[in-house]
């Protein structure tokens, strides 16, 4: 019995030098790395400073020094008023990165300058008068004025159409889940993941609004000022009503679905009864001068030969 326990004891005492020889190698091992590591970083060639400022964009670079630059100018040129319109332009766009009112009255102001400066440099290299300098100055300037606004203004007109195109397939989908047996906010996270695009955006903007402790009509009611969507307005004003006066949501969903298909149907019969005009244009000063062309031309040159003959 002494010899096994002896045994066991000696065996233990292998094992735990075997353990602890391992471990020490595998410092060793993991040291000795880190200190290749180093090394390699030692002897590895410096990336030159120039090469290094040469990968960033040339924007972040050129353009967004001389916009800061500019913002200060461009807001001692802008009303408070016309500041808080371009808030509220920003807001329709769906506030794109990078993008704020500081930026934009820089944009402004460094594209007056730059329409500016190109007003009078290019009417004497194409040998222009005064009249025309002074018309190239001032619609070159005005140019670069107003240039950034309407981008702005462009982007949120496309965002608008798209949410009002999305807006009755989402209400659809929120009256089937509400329907199905969803509460009103999780039916609100269905729509925002199983969609795509800006109005998904704006739902999953409402959502956060509310995690954040914001109550669902204040939510709801901030959704709307961020839009410019009539149908959308009407809907949020009928999902507050229903909350207040204690309606049930799935009923109100369901007159909302119908009236936004019939909406949608007459938008599109609408749009069908205005390509005649828009089309009369275009036919007038482009296609019937060459149909024209094409079917009087051989005959006025036959007759105009058989007239130079006689």
């Amino acid at each position: 019995m002494t010899l096994l326990l002896a045994g066991l004891v000696v065996l233990l005492a292998g094992l735990a030098g075997i353990f602890a020889v391992l471990l020490l190698t595998g410092e060793q091992r993991h040291a000795a790395r880190t200190r290749r590591a180093l090394l390699e970083k030692f002897r590895a060639v410096p990336v030159p400073l120039r090469r290094t400022e040469l990968q960033v964009p040339f924007t972040e670079r050129v353009v967004a020094p001389l916009v800061r630059r500019f913002s200060g100018a461009g807001r001692k040129l802008t009303t408070d008023g016309r500041i808080e319109r371009i808030r509220v332009r920003l807001d329709l766009a769906g506030n794109p990165p990078g993008w704020d009112v500081d930026r934009v009255l820089g944009l402004k102001a460094l594209g007056l300058v730059t329409g500016a400066l190109l007003g009078l440099a290019l009417p004497p290299l194409f040998g222009a008068g005064l009249r025309g300098m002074l018309l190239t100055f001032s619609g070159l300037s005005a140019l670069g004025w107003f240039a950034p606004s309407l981008w702005i203004y462009q982007v949120g007109y496309d965002r608008t159409e798209l949410v009002r195109r999305e807006l009755p397939d989402a209400i659809d989908l929120l009256t089937i889940s509400v329907e199905a047996g969803l509460a009103f906010d999780a039916a609100l996270a269905q729509v925002a993941r199983s969609s795509d695009g800006p109005l998904a955006k704006e739902l999953f903007r409402v959502l956060q609004e509310m995690q954040l402790g914001t109550g669902r009509l204040d939510a709801l009611r901030a959704l709307a000022d961020r839009t410019d969507v009539e149908e959308l307005r009407i809907f949020v004003a009928a999902m507050v009503q229903a909350d207040t006066l204690g309606i049930p949501v799935a009923g109100v969903l369901r007159v909302q679905s119908k009236e936004m298909r019939v909406k949608r149907s007459q938008r599109a019969e609408e749009k069908a009864q205005q390509v005649p005009v828009k089309i009369l244009f275009p036919l007038i000063f482009c296609i019937l001068p060459a149909l024209f062309i094409v079917v009087m031309g051989p005959a006025g040159i036959k007759i105009f030969e058989q007239f130079r003959g006689m």
